[in-house]
């Protein structure tokens, strides 16, 4: 897999910043997941508020988070196997389909006025499982969309600026939409944007995929690709570092309801716009990664973006005003962006095909799968000392785990270094 040398981006301007949607197959997939990706923030936002109203618990706020992140723990690793045998495009197809009817099934019981919160956890639970399968899926497919090696952290780039971009545009949506149509309106809108993913997804024009030989039993497979991910230190420090910030970082959002009520004093719009300020940060990262030209760098990027994300982190904690809060969660949002989508541009770049499926759904499993570990962590602190307090120590976490990742950092060169010359990075 070549890729283009150089840190920053040549002449070309926004061409070249968009120069992975050259590749029609991925084209189709960017504009479908657009529309749809809006919609799973509204659900996303929806959601941690329903559960709120309903219960006034943090503890169970973070409770049904944990049942929708829960089954990325379980079975993402056995999911990694299955996606590196599997037809990945069929496979996208199919949890497609059923993510739109687990949002279709939320719409129906929150506007027939039913709901409940035990029906939120088991729904989350069925989206879990959905996305057990579906991540890993859909971060391997991306390979087989962009016909040019070269692009592919461009195209790893403007996932992360789609994704965030619906991060901004959802949230605020949300906040109106809830005070507007209700939790369920939000619920019905989502299960009616999977059409557009699953209709640029049949009309995708693909090459077969080379069928891999199944050598031995998932377990086994599962077995070689833990050992290929352990002993390969650039992976595992990766994937060890995008752990722990999970855990600790990321659970923010799950406090974020608590934020904007208890201590901005606000309501879901309050919400709605921190949500979108992270949002907006988030895509600005993105674009910075868009205008790369090479993943040189990339090791030094993560280390400085992580320390800036806890840094975000531990401001946001200390702020009693929302514009105030607004610019953290901004600064929050660049950093976090920026080194997951490092994380995984690097991951797709090092990691072997073979490998592709298995080290992809660690890295779901990485950053989604511990994520439950995080809310009941998150939710049962911030019973006890608070929400800001909460987030404040682990923003602090976050900022040593960047540091013991910038320390690392002359031993992980060593080691990657042979794989970038293979593939053309370095001379």
């Amino acid at each position: 897999m070549a890729v283009r040398g150089g840190g920053g981006a040549p002449e070309g301007g926004w061409r070249f910043l968009l120069r992975a949607l050259a590749h029609r197959n991925y084209r189709l997939f960017f504009m479908g997941q657009s529309v749809s990706l809006v919609g799973t923030w509204l659900t996303r936002v929806a959601t941690s508020w329903l559960v709120y109203r309903l219960s006034g618990s943090a503890w169970l706020l973070g409770l049904v988070m944990f049942c929708g992140q829960i089954p990325s723990l379980v079975l993402a690793p056995v999911a990694g196997v299955l996606v590196d045998r599997w037809d990945r495009h069929r496979l996208l197809v199919v949890t497609q389909v059923l993510a739109m009817l687990q949002s279709l099934a939320l719409a129906v019981l929150a506007l027939t006025g039913v709901i409940q919160v035990w029906h939120l956890g088991v729904l989350s639970l069925v989206q879990g499982l959905i996305n057990a399968f579906d991540v890993p899926g859909r971060q391997a497919f991306v390979v087989e969309m962009v016909e040019d090696r070269a692009d592919l952290p461009n195209a790893i780039a403007l996932n992360s600026s789609m994704f965030n971009a619906a991060r901004l545009l959802g949230p605020s949506a949300a906040g109106g939409l809830i005070a507007w149509v209700g939790e369920g309106g939000c619920f019905l809108i989502d299960g009616l944007s999977y059409l557009a993913v699953i209709a640029s997804l049949l009309a995708m024009k693909l090459t077969k995929r080379p069928k891999v030989e199944q050598h031995g039993r998932v377990f086994a497979e599962l077995k070689a690709g833990f050992g290929y991910a352990y002993h390969f230190t650039p992976i595992r420090s990766l994937l060890g570092m995008l752990a722990v910030m999970s855990v600790m970082g990321m659970s923010y959002t799950v406090l974020m309801p608590l934020m904007a009520t208890e201590v901005l004093e606000g309501g879901p719009s309050t919400l709605g716009f921190l949500m979108a300020a992270a949002g907006l940060g988030a895509l600005g990262g993105a674009a910075y990664l868009a205008s790369r030209s090479s993943v040189r760098g990339f090791g030094k990027t993560i280390a400085r973006t992580g320390a800036l994300f806890g840094a975000g982190l531990v401001a946001f904690a200390l702020s009693r005003h929302v514009v105030v809060s607004l610019l953290t969660l901004t600064v929050v949002g660049y950093g976090m962006m920026v080194m997951m989508a490092a994380s995984n541009t690097l991951l797709q770049t090092i990691v072997e095909e073979r490998m592709r499926g298995r080290v992809m759904s660690f890295y779901a499993m990485a950053l989604i799968g511990t994520a439950p570990f995080g809310s009941l962590l998150a939710g049962a602190l911030a019973a006890r000392i608070g929400a800001a307090a909460t987030i404040g120590a682990g923003g602090v976490v976050c900022l040593g785990v960047a540091g013991w990742f910038a320390v690392k950092l002359p031993v992980w060169r060593e080691q990657v270094r042979p794989v970038y010359e293979r593939l053309g990075i370095v001379d």
